[in-house]
């Protein structure tokens, strides 16, 4: 029990510390990543905000995941995309709302900040091994129902956003480049860090 509970903290701690990376990375003015550039641009065009687009985008996935997986909706995700995306406004509408960086040498090292944010809470919470967000929910079911490799599913599932972010005219720029390139590296090297961590805590 007492691991559970440890393993839960993680996990919630890991999701909000993504959305303040995410909230980051979209006040660099960069250029966000894929699928935030595509909750901002939906927010812009249709209102809500864009942690309400989380949710909603989310539980789309959800119920899609399942379809093209051919297995019952992993009801637990809808914890992932309740946090993320009610912090993700608590940052952007409440810690940040009048946060407005100019220059390309503000901009830049705030764009990476959230981008190591992100990885460092990315490393968290997946070390208990629970349900993943919808994202990465629907990389995994198309890695299952079609047999594509991860990177394959992975690069899918982003030009799929990145057509949508474009589309709706969202934060598209030279920052969602470079989160494409630095997030992947940044994972894997905070993940390992973490997993140890969290097995010295549970031992």
């Amino acid at each position: 029990m007492k691991n559970w509970i440890i393993k839960s903290l993680f996990y919630i701690i890991g999701l909000v510390t993504i959305s303040l990376g995410i909230t980051l990375t979209i006040k660099a003015d960069l250029g966000a990543g894929a699928w935030d550039a595509m909750n901002v641009g939906l927010t812009e065009t249709f209102g809500l905000t864009v942690g309400n687009w989380v949710i909603i985008i989310g539980a789309f996935l959800i119920l899609t995941n399942a379809i093209i997986a051919k297995e019952r909706p992993d009801v637990l995700a809808v914890i992932t995309i309740l946090v993320v995306g009610k912090m993700i406004d608590f940052w952007l509408l409440t810690v940040f709302d009048t946060l407005a960086v100019d220059g390309f040498l503000k901009q830049l090292p705030l764009l990476v900040s959230g981008i190591i944010i992100i990885a460092i809470g990315v490393s968290l919470y997946l070390q208990p091994n629970f349900s993943l967000n919808p994202i990465d929910g629907f990389m995994v079911a198309l890695q299952k129902r079609f047999g594509f490799s991860l990177t394959t599913s992975k690069t899918l599932t982003e030009v799929f956003a990145l057509v949508m972010a474009l589309a709706l005219g969202g934060p598209i720029g030279v920052g969602t480049l470079i989160i494409l390139v630095l997030i992947g590296p940044a994972i894997q090297f905070f993940n390992p860090k973490a997993e140890r961590f969290i097995n010295r805590i549970l031992s």
